[in-house]
């Protein structure tokens, strides 16, 4: 699958509270769960090397409209519900459309 869309998101947990915004983002990808959508081709959480609060998402999606039908779901509701709880400040968002690259894990 080719990813036509994505987007970093940078989100910063209240202190102390990096790890379970990790664990939480994680669980994206468990079945039934956004990250696990077979339209979801890239999902990565990732944390800044020097504020282990600060947590970096990369989202990439073979569609826009897949994204935002997923995202609408009671699924991903219920992890951005349980997020901005752990949330210090609004999250970052940017967004993009891949051109070329390597991803592999």
């Amino acid at each position: 699958m080719i990813v036509k869309c994505g987007f970093n998101a940078t989100l910063s947990a209240k202190p102390g509270m990096g790890d379970r915004l990790v664990d939480l983002l994680l669980t994206g990808l468990n079945e039934g769960r956004p990250g696990a959508s077979e339209h979801c081709v890239v999902y990565l959480v990732s944390r800044s090397a020097s504020d282990p609060d600060v947590v970096h998402v990369t989202e990439g999606w073979t569609g826009e409209e897949d994204h935002h039908r997923i995202f609408a779901g009671e699924a991903a509701q219920a992890i951005v519900t349980q997020i901005d709880g752990l949330l210090a400040k609004e999250p970052e968002y940017t967004d993009y459309v891949p051109v070329r690259g390597k991803a592999a894990f």
